[in-house]
């Protein structure tokens, strides 16, 4: 099933979000600047705090800390204006650096719902980054729980800016 793509004519580029099956998502993007660029975005915890939380719904960081190696541990705390502080965490399983990340992901309201296994790939080509981010829920449930919250919503937020951050530091 492919969800809609989003569609922004401002921006060239566009985050697709498909659920592969009852229990996996699979998010891609391309972005205009080489693998490790967006690769550090995506690990170095003073670039993350720039593009993680979606601004819109007025998320903001409380805390960001990454050991980005294998059996490295990640958190991050993050607060809703209109509720409280909202963790997530999980460990590295595969670090190659510009080209894959493997890591554990979960959502510590959550936390019995269990581990969610992420693993996204960096391809670049011609100057640009082509990510994959495969998403693989414990259950049924706790994927379309992460639906349900607003989890495309937010993700498609987010990409657009890391989109941002990126093309700034390139």
């Amino acid at each position: 099933m492919i969800v809609e793509k989003a569609t922004d004519t401002a921006r060239k580029n566009q985050t697709s979000m498909e659920l592969k099956s009852d229990r996996e998502v699979v998010i891609t993007r391309t972005f205009n600047g080489p693998a490790r660029i967006v690769f550090d975005c995506w690990t170095r915890a003073d670039l993350v705090k720039r593009w993680w939380a979606p601004r819109s719904l007025g998320v903001v960081f409380v805390s960001c800390e990454a050991d980005v190696r294998v059996g490295g541990q990640y958190r991050y705390v993050i607060r809703h204006g209109s509720g409280g502080d909202l963790g997530f965490s999980g460990k590295y399983t595969e670090v190659t650096p510009h080209t894959r990340l493997v890591y554990t992901q979960i959502f510590e309201p959550m936390a019995e719902a269990g581990e969610v296994v992420v693993t996204v790939t960096f391809e670049e080509k011609d100057g640009k980054t082509h990510l994959v981010s495969n998403e693989v829920y414990p259950s049924k449930e706790a994927m379309q729980g992460a639906i349900n919250a607003g989890m495309e919503k937010g993700m498609r937020e987010t990409m657009d800016q890391l989109d941002d951050l990126v093309a700034s530091l390139h």
